[in-house]
């Protein structure tokens, strides 16, 4: 079955940058999407950025010039760079994967998803 676990999160200071992973398992083959979300108390979850099987990528252009999200097919792994981290970013991160195979791109839609981790931590404070 799959699973997706995150890790990387953590409690910086306004300024600073982090970046989450997210291990993939339980997959046969690279043919999925996947994406990262997030979620803050009270408010709803927030697509932030997805990564295709051919590296196709779908970012909010209010986010392109502090998030950067990337793909390692060897390590079965997505990554999430978050610079100059802001508190409004403070919240849970979530990552989200499809049913394999998907051969179509991907996007920050929850729907889109099948599988989900349970998320890592981010908190900034100034």
């Amino acid at each position: 079955q799959v699973q997706l676990v995150e890790s990387g999160g953590g409690s910086v200071q306004v300024g600073g940058s982090l970046t989450p992973s997210c291990v993939a398992s339980g997959y046969t083959n690279r043919h999925f999407s996947m994406a990262w979300f997030r979620q803050a108390p009270g408010k709803e979850r927030e697509g932030l950025d997805c990564v295709d099987r051919v590296n196709g990528t779908a970012y909010h252009d209010y986010l392109r010039d502090r998030l950067a999200i990337s793909r390692d097919f060897a390590k079965d792994t997505m990554y999430l760079q978050i610079k100059n981290l802001k508190p409004d970013d403070t919240a849970m991160y979530f990552c989200a994967s499809n049913r394999a195979p998907y051969y179509g791109g991907c996007a920050t839609t929850t729907a889109f998803y099948d599988y989900w981790g349970r998320g890592t931590q981010v908190t900034v404070s100034s």
